[in-house]
């Protein structure tokens, strides 16, 4: 079944009952970790935990249901996460939905395509929970950091958080963790509240921000392939490549994408671009004029190709998204 965001954390907090099988996909990945992360916690800490990936499970189809028939060495909760690409697990699914096992087994995988025939084959088993998890925008990602401090008993204003996100990156699980060492440097715990404050953030050494990627989607997006390689050699001299780069430009895309369905429904560019940064107005605007909506989604899904192939096994790696955002980068100056 398609689970939405209450119903999905319901039933990882429950331990995973109700259910047999969790898919957590979509480009999100760090969204999928932290849902996974929620069963970890339900289960306890004495859980035993066994992690499996695809090639595994390609290899042997039987593994998986073996695993959830299987007890604990010493008795207690187990639960199996399985990190996949595509449809190359299918077949051990299959089996497992068969069999009898009960312990609870997390499919994460990533970003899936509507034709893939493991989402086809789950979306409507009512034994299954399929979430997917999409990148929070701004505004989201704020009440994240608010929601994640008073977790850890921090309070924190507008400002801090938006700090903190800047300082994320925008990445959920690297955010959980710049939340953590703020609420550990200020020795702060739901039982004992304590304010967050800038100067505290700044004590830790959390204001190394994360690498500026505009420059590679601004020139990738706005078809010109020279500025493109500059960027390239100069954050592969800083150690960014691959698939780092395919996600930074993917979420431009996104953005472009969400921002021409704003133009399509009436809204003027001025309306639009109004909530941008102000150095990012200008190019994106020309980016919205440029790609239309419908090679926008086909960018996307090379871009998430590519990032797949990256990761299957014998791959060239960075080579692979160094070529795709080439193709893209001379596309866009067509």
């Amino acid at each position: 079944m398609k689970a939405n965001k209450a119903q999905i954390e319901k039933a990882l907090d429950g331990g995973g009952a109700g259910f047999r099988l969790f898919l957590l996909y979509g480009p999100d990945e760090s969204g999928s970790r932290a849902l996974v992360a929620r069963l970890a916690r339900s289960m306890g800490a004495d859980a035993e935990r066994i992690d499996l990936d695809g090639p595994t499970l390609k290899g042997d189809p039987a593994r998986m249901a073996d695993e959830a028939a299987s007890y604990s060495l010493f008795g207690g909760k187990r639960f199996i996460v399985a990190t996949i690409n595509g449809d190359e697990a299918l077949p051990s699914v299959q089996a497992h939905l068969g069999g009898q096992g009960q312990n609870p087994v997390v499919l994460v995988a990533g970003a899936l395509k509507p034709t893939s025939g493991l989402l086809k084959a789950l979306l409507n088993d009512p034994a299954v929970a399929c979430f997917a998890s999409y990148p929070p925008n701004e505004s989201d990602f704020a009440q994240l950091a608010d929601a994640m401090a008073r977790e850890q008993g921090l309070r924190i204003d507008q400002r801090l958080a938006s700090r903190l996100v800047a300082i994320s990156g925008h990445d959920r699980a690297v955010l959980a963790k710049e939340v953590e060492k703020l609420a550990l440097y200020l020795d702060a715990s739901p039982a004992a509240p304590k304010e967050g404050t800038h100067d505290a953030l700044d004590a830790i050494g959390a204001v190394n921000e994360e690498p500026d990627l505009s420059g590679l989607t601004d020139a990738v997006l706005s078809g010109k392939p020279d500025a493109m390689a500059d960027q390239l050699a100069a954050l592969s001299s800083e150690g960014i490549d691959g698939i780092g780069t395919l996600r930074a430009v993917n979420k431009r895309v996104q953005l472009l994408l969400k921002l021409s369905g704003d133009l399509a429904a009436g809204k003027s560019m001025d309306a639009v671009t109004a909530p941008l940064f102000w150095k990012d107005k200008a190019p994106i605007s020309a980016q919205l004029r440029r790609w239309s909506p419908e090679r926008l989604a086909r960018a996307s899904d090379r871009l998430l190709d590519a990032e797949r192939a990256i990761k299957a096994s014998k791959s060239v790696g960075p080579l692979l998204a160094d070529a795709e955002l080439l193709t893209l980068a001379r596309a866009a100056r067509r």
